[in-house]
């Protein structure tokens, strides 16, 4: 089956050099055509991460976003970010016709021919656009998806000739989807403050009046080699906070809890939030830097958690 997987990250603007792909090809068109995995998808001497539906499924908190000015629903937010680190979003003011709605335009992007795609394909040293991630090291191991990663907030710093005309709705329903998280960006920041006895804007404000926010856009077709190839590498998110819209039917997000791996279980008409290590502040364990993004992507693509190259 295929799987689609949409997220919007709260993050500074990724600046890291790259290289020119030396797999320019989508892996759906690798599928297409019969073809297997190019080495550089394989992992070797590694079985983390790999899908395994025997895992256990992780029971991530469910919380109603509109009960987070009750005492007891504030109390179990905080429970469940210093436990699990991620939550299940539920009543954020996005109905579930809507949420399909935005699955669907975005599948329909990604079953469009190659050579449409191609038309908002990333350029070199840019994470915008469609195509494949950055390659940063000669060793690296490339993701076994295709991806559509906008920047989509600030409005007036978003780059429209990679925000696809095809489908013609994709532009609307995506402006619309960015106003809504944003509110609940909103929402959940001031909660966690709150939860922490901090004044509400604590969070909000180390964002600056208007947060950098990215929409990532994960399309993993049917890959032969499932048992040596990952959709994504193992990570810890480098943002704020990052919202997870995961597919209806099919499962894939995995979870490294108390070093054990969990699987994510779809709630369809729930967003994943998940905590980012922006938000890792508290008490001070992380030295002051200039461009840490540099730094997380560099790390990212080694498969390790970047935060730990930056402890005090």
């Amino acid at each position: 089956m295929q799987q689609q997987q949409i997220s919007e990250t709260n993050m500074d603007n990724p600046s890291a050099p790259s290289k020119q792909l030396s797999e320019s090809r989508s892996t759906k068109e690798l599928v297409t055509n019969g073809e297997e995995p190019p080495e550089r998808y394989f992992y070797k001497n590694c079985d983390e991460g790999f899908l395994d539906p025997s895992l256990p499924a992780m029971e991530i908190p469910v919380i109603d976003l509109g009960l987070l000015k009750s005492p007891e629903e504030l109390e179990k937010l905080r429970s469940a970010l210093i436990s699990f680190g991620c939550i299940e979003a539920i009543n954020h003011g996005m109905t579930s016709t809507f949420l399909d709605e935005v699955r669907e335009v975005v599948k329909q992007f990604f079953q469009l021919p190659e050579a449409e795609k191609q038309k908002y394909a990333r350029e070199v040293n840019s994470i915008e656009g469609y195509g494949n991630d950055m390659i940063l090291l000669d060793s690296q191991i490339l993701d076994w998806n295709d991806r559509l990663y906008l920047k989509i907030s600030p409005e007036d710093q978003r780059q429209l000739r990679f925000w696809p005309q095809n489908p013609e709705s994709l532009r609307d329903i995506l402006h619309e989807y960015t106003l809504k998280l944003k509110m609940i960006n909103e929402v959940v920041l001031k909660a966690m403050a709150r939860s922490l006895n901090l004044e509400d804007n604590s969070f909000l404000s180390q964002f600056g009046e208007e947060a950098n926010m990215f929409a990532r856009f994960n399309f993993y077709p049917p890959c032969p080699k499932p048992d040596v190839v990952l959709g994504l590498k193992p990570h810890a998110d480098g943002s704020g906070i990052t919202m997870v819209l995961q597919d209806k039917e099919v499962e894939g997000l995995q979870f490294l809890k108390d070093s054990k791996w969990f699987r994510a279980p779809i709630v369809p008409e729930a967003l994943l939030i998940n905590i980012g290590d922006q938000v890792e502040t508290r008490p001070k364990s992380y030295k002051k830097l200039k461009d840490y993004p540099a730094i997380y992507f560099h790390y990212y693509q080694q498969g390790k958690r970047p935060i730990e190259a930056v402890k005090i």
